[in-house]
């Protein structure tokens, strides 16, 4: 039996990614971190379309039945108990090319996919909520560059490096302009008037899958209106209530918010009926 986890580059388990590939040498490429259970990836769907969006937007070409069929021999060789609850982080570079910036007139992208254990968090992080700290890191605005999860993530690497706490389950992160953006990774939503509110990331960001399906499917199933719309910090303080959400975990509920002061934040009845409609859509 093989224990977790398991990677193969360009459908050859343990291979290597060569030191020339652009991924490893200028970040040069995309990936999706998807949420496994029983062998099959529920949003895959939303993950797919992005994927493909995003090397498009990159000039990278990508046959998206490769990459299924990767991932459909990666899981064949697995036991069984290592598809019931894994992570799967699938990247996607621009492959091997020689020194300088210029792109290689012929590219053959590097596909790596990975199973990975899944992460323990508390129960409490659902059912209480979780306690955040507002970072000091900004983050970069370039519209060509946002909504996409590229393979440059040096500011959430810095973002991250600020605390230590084990009591804080993820930072808050502003834009330069200081425009609420996300957290460290995670999307973020405020509950106001019985309404969503959730950051433009027309200019930086990461658009998430679970921030998608939220908007797109959770939100008109609860019969809530989603506004997306820049967002500042005084929005987030003076919010009902919060969320984060990402493809991983689900919805976890803001419970404290570590600023300047400290921000006692309510759970609120409309975040536990999004977790319920989750629940129920991914048949956990």
């Amino acid at each position: 039996m093989q224990t977790l986890p398991v990677i193969a580059v360009n459908g050859v388990l343990d291979a290597q990614v060569s030191p020339l590939d652009r991924g490893f040498a200028y970040g040069d490429g995309v990936f999706e971190t998807c949420k496994m259970l029983h062998g099959k990836i529920p949003l895959w769907h939303l993950h797919k379309e992005r994927l493909l969006k995003s090397c498009e937007k990159l000039f990278i070409p990508l046959s998206i039945d490769l990459v299924e069929a990767q991932f459909a021999n990666l899981i064949a060789s697995l036991a069984a108990n290592n598809t019931e609850h894994a992570v799967v982080k699938i990247t996607v570079t621009r492959g091997q090319g020689g020194r300088g910036y210029r792109a290689p007139e012929s590219v053959s992208p590097t596909i790596v996919i990975g199973v990975f254990p899944t992460a323990n968090y508390p129960q409490s992080y659902f059912s209480e909520g979780v306690t955040v700290k507002l970072c000091n890191q900004r983050l970069s605005c370039n519209p060509s560059l946002a909504g996409l999860k590229h393979l440059n993530r040096l500011e959430q690497i810095l973002a991250r490096a600020e605390w230590q706490d084990d009591a804080i389950a993820e930072g808050i992160l502003l834009d330069t302009q200081g425009n609420l953006i996300e957290a460290v990774f995670s999307n973020i939503f405020l509950i106001k008037n019985g309404e969503l509110f959730t950051p433009d990331l027309s200019e930086a960001g990461v658009a998430g899958v679970m921030r998608r399906f939220i908007i797109e499917t959770l939100a008109p199933q609860s019969g809530l209106k989603v506004h997306v719309k820049r967002l500042a910090i005084i929005d987030l303080l003076s919010a009902d209530s919060v969320f984060l959400c990402n493809s991983i975990y689900g919805i976890w509920p803001v419970q404290k918010v570590l600023s300047e002061q400290i921000q006692e934040l309510n759970s609120h009845a409309l975040t536990a009926k999004l977790q319920n409609f989750l629940n129920a859509a991914l048949a956990v």
